[in-house]
């Protein structure tokens, strides 16, 4: 490796150590109230919590196993894309505790009708899926693993759980 290959990668490390607002929340993080808004960015791999506006917490997140593009059609491993709002809560979910969004809407079934195909449902937001490696919960949105859904950790679950209530608006970008 040459020097300045060296020199890349030593900084990226150190970037990596370095605390940062892209870091997930800890566990014992409260935000008093309630949030008005969940912003997801795909291509950032990032779920952000509003309210006014303003970013009050952010989670690193794992999405589809086919991350580009919007979702067309059940099975296809894609997160949707477009405005949606939390449409309940499922304490008992397979991926510790789950947040349903209102996937898929007007624009979505439109889509679907168009190409003939059935555009899917049950997206969530959840927890881990038990089966990943305890070494490998802490990086969990390194890898693309949820069926179209959007996975943060168990401990940011519960944040979740505290501050958003039914109605909160999704919005979900490429």
């Amino acid at each position: 490796m040459s020097r300045s290959g060296f020199g890349l990668v030593a900084l990226l490390v150190l970037l990596m150590l370095l605390p940062s607002p892209l870091r997930p929340a800890a566990a014992h993080t409260r935000i008093q109230g309630t949030v008005d808004r969940i912003l997801v960015v795909k291509h950032e791999r990032r779920l952000y919590l509003l309210r006014d506006g303003q970013p009050l917490l952010s989670f690193r997140i794992a999405l589809g196993r086919n991350p580009r593009g919007p979702k067309i059609r059940e099975g296809d491993g894609r997160t949707p894309e477009g405005l949606y709002f939390v449409a309940g809560f499922k304490p008992d979910s397979a991926f510790y505790k789950a947040i349903r969004i209102s996937y898929p809407n007007r624009r979505d079934i439109e889509r679907a009708r168009r190409l003939g195909v059935d555009p899917g449902g049950a997206i969530m937001i959840h927890g881990l899926d038990p089966a990943i490696d305890p070494t490998l919960r802490r990086d969990h949105w390194r890898f693309n693993w949820t069926n179209g859904c959007i996975a943060v950790t168990d401990e940011e679950m519960d944040i979740l759980w505290q501050v958003v209530r039914w109605g909160t608006p999704v919005e979900i970008r490429p």
